[in-house]
């Protein structure tokens, strides 16, 4: 396992608007703000240009960080964007259940209660952009609940 990236001061528009986004939606079920690393950060933007090279969207594999991926065609999207898309997941998931409708994962890894910090990174053409958020430690293990 890697070693655990150091948070650091958050220095650009994007960080600080992406991470204000994730802490919100952690706030709403109670959870601890995440702080923002640029090791993690580093490391999604070279994922984010590979993906963007290469045409690809998966994630990388393996890793020891958890991750969420966005992309769209077309056009750009802002970091609140990106971050209310993975959260919208939440109208699928049932706590008293801990189970899923659909797609919860992105939402799930946002608000899991063991992650402390998040680096995100976005690549983008003229006609594709890619994001990805990456935390330290990773969630959705299967069979626990995410808080």
């Amino acid at each position: 396992m890697a070693a655990s990236p150091a948070p650091t001061a958050v220095s650009s528009p994007m960080a600080r608007e992406i991470l204000a986004a994730h802490n919100a939606v952690r706030a709403r079920v109670g959870q601890k703000p995440l702080v923002w690393s640029n090791q993690l950060a580093s490391y999604a933007q070279e994922w984010a240009d590979h993906l963007l090279a290469t045409g690809a969207f998966q994630h990388r594999s393996p890793h020891p960080y958890g991750e969420n991926l966005f992309e769209t065609d077309g056009g750009r999207s802002t970091p609140a964007e990106v971050v209310r898309a993975w959260a919208s997941e939440s109208k699928d998931y049932d706590y008293r259940s801990n189970g899923c409708r659909s797609v919860c994962g992105h939402y799930t890894q946002i608000v899991w209660a063991s992650t402390r910090k998040v680096g995100c990174a976005v690549a983008h053409l003229s006609w594709r952009e890619v994001w990805v958020c990456n935390y330290d430690p990773p969630g959705n293990f299967v069979g626990q609940r995410p808080y």
